[in-house]
């Protein structure tokens, strides 16, 4: 029997293996003209410490989305009927050269912010998410931010000399000021460490940290309750680190950290951030070469689309607000 993709956004009915291989068969387009939200890659992996080739990490989660049929059962909507969303492709990086694309990343970031379309960015390491902060920062002043990691991500440097890598982008953050001190929130926090002050230097700079032990010791709703009342009402950017994430469940990872979450925890996760006021999303270290039957860029995707999801729900919920 045929099988037919229910969601008229995504244009002719075809199979997941035919066609264009845009996120979830989306336009890929620039014009952002009325855009709600932008799917944009980012394919950089020079910030990799380990096992690089994240650098096809887009690629690969954007053939598995082709998976997604459009219709979220558990959060009640179709993202891409509330929203209109596009893939801008991928933006220009210098694979040689951390500081120029990371000017690259801030500059187009800050363009697509410009026109007021929300950035839903894959990367790629997680070096990117410090030119992403700092595009964000310069159109919504410090943020909110939470950070879904099996690391801090929070050393001064990894190598003598050298201020970024995959390992300082939330560092240079907040020593930067991106990041409102008072809503920093790491979660998934676990495995060995270079020092026994690791985390307590995390903390001192303002990280709230759920370690992988608190999560499951105090369950997700009370952890999601507790992040909740941290965030508040203030403006919200979420950096999911896929290695937060158990490699049971997402082997393909460029340092993998065991005894994490499973693939349904950080669903629970990220959709407990239902209702909290979301203005960006980047989803990093996808690395495909070490990605068994490609189940790691399964999750990846899915948690992009949970992620438009959440955005599809606040815009109803503000068309809700604004009727008098």
């Amino acid at each position: 029997m045929k099988t037919i993709n229910p969601n008229p956004a995504f244009g002719s009915h075809l199979e997941p293996f035919m066609g264009l291989t845009t996120f979830m068969r989306l336009p890929a387009t620039h014009d952002l003209e009325g855009v709600d939200a932008a799917i944009v890659g980012v394919p950089y992996d020079g910030g990799t410490s380990f096992r690089s080739g994240t650098r096809f990490g887009p690629r690969s989660i954007r053939e598995m989305s082709l998976l997604l049929w459009g219709y979220n059962n558990v959060l009640k909507v179709a993202p891409a009927e509330e929203l209109k969303i596009i893939d801008y492709g991928d933006v220009e990086i210098i694979p040689v050269d951390i500081r120029k694309t990371m000017d690259s990343i801030t500059r187009e970031a800050a363009q697509i912010l410009a026109n007021k379309t929300m950035i839903i960015s894959m990367g790629g390491d997680h070096s990117i998410s410090l030119p992403l902060l700092r595009a964000h920062h310069t159109r919504f002043g410090p943020l909110a931010v939470i950070h879904f990691d099996s690391h801090p991500d929070t050393w001064s440097e990894e190598y003598p000399g050298e201020a970024y890598s995959h390992g300082t982008p939330f560092y240079n953050a907040l020593r930067e000021g991106l990041i409102d001190q008072e809503a920093y929130v790491q979660v998934g926090i676990r495995g060995p460490v270079s020092d026994a002050g690791d985390l307590p230097e995390a903390r001192k700079r303002g990280a709230r940290i759920f370690t992988i032990d608190m999560i499951f010791d105090n369950g997700i709703p009370e952890v999601l309750k507790k992040i909740r009342a941290i965030i508040g009402n203030r403006r919200l950017y979420v950096s999911l680190d896929i290695d937060c994430v158990d490699p049971a469940f997402a082997p393909g990872t460029g340092t993998p950290e065991v005894g994490g979450l499973s693939s349904y925890n950080i669903l629970q996760l990220v959709r407990g951030l239902k209702g909290l006021d979301l203005i960006g999303f980047d989803l990093v270290e996808v690395c495909p070469p070490y990605d068994h039957s490609s189940i790691t860029s399964i999750l990846a995707a899915n948690l992009v689309f949970e992620f438009l999801s959440l955005l599809a729900l606040k815009k109803n919920q503000q068309k809700v607000e604004k009727e008098p």
